[in-house]
Formats: structure tokens, C-alpha cells, sequence
């Protein structure tokens, strides 16, 4: 079955699988959910992840973070949504639960979080917030 929006469903299966408390868990692999999956990374909302190929498909094997039984990830939210494109520049991006959070963009100099689009002075569009 193909899918239109593999984001929402890898932000699904990450916020499932921490409900249930899995340790790793499996996503359909493209370059924009690696991207997305590279910041979550830098900012120390995911253990790591890493790349499989199976029957000439990819796959992310995305390993969760928990700290002291809890999940790292409290909300993760899509923004913008094939049906409703949301962007953003630069001046306009609000931090997301006063700072505590992150919000992902898609920029031109690539996927960045919004603190390191603000560095790059950079707007884009609103892909997803991570508290």
C-alpha cells in the first residue's frame, strides 16, 4: 500500500512505540525522514538510528531514548501537512514550550531545528515540533 505522508507515519510509530516502552522500532526509509531523524539525533531526542535495506526497500531502525523509564519525546506534533503546506520565516518561529522543545524545519540549506535555523538566519517550512 503506498503511502502519502511516511513523516506523520514515522512520528505515529515513534510516539506508539514510546507509549509502549519498545527499545527500537522500524520506519520506511526516505531522505527527508533521515533528515528529520539526523536532528532528533543531534538533539538527544533519539538514541540513534540506522539504515536497512530488505527486498530492495529501506527501512530506519530508529532505537528510542528513555531516561529513568520515562520517554525523552513528551508531545511530537506534524505541523505542516501535505494539505496544508505551513512556512515559516525566521522572525516568526516561537519557541516551542519556551524553549524546552524544538520545532523542525525544512529550509533551504536543509533540515535544521529551529535553533540552528535562527543561527543560519534561514525560514522554511514547519515540518514537526518535539517536546
Amino acid at each position: 500500500m503506498a503511502m502519502n505522508d511516511l513523516l506523520s507515519d514515522m512520528l505515529t510509530r515513534i510516539r506508539n512505540g514510546q507509549k509502549a516502552r519498545l527499545a527500537r522500532i522500524s520506519a520506511p526509509a526516505s531522505k527527508l525522514l533521515g533528515n528529520v531523524l539526523d536532528v532528533l539525533q543531534r538533539e538527544g531526542y533519539i538514541r540513534g538510528y540506522e539504515r536497512r535495506d530488505e527486498d530492495g526497500k529501506g527501512y530506519y531502525d530508529i532505537e528510542l531514548k528513555y531516561y529513568e523509564g520515562t520517554p525523552s519525546i513528551k508531545e511530537i506534533k506534524r505541523v505542516s501537512t501535505p494539505g496544508r503546506r505551513v512556512y515559516t520565516s525566521i522572525d516568526a518561529i516561537k519557541p516551542v514550550h519556551n524553549g524546552l522543545g524544538i520545532a523542525i524545519l525544512s529550509t533551504s540549506q536543509g533540515v535544521l531545528s529551529d535553533y540552528e535555523a535562527r543561527q543560519k538566519h534561514v525560514g522554511g517550512e514547519y515540518l514537526c515540533s518535539v517536546f
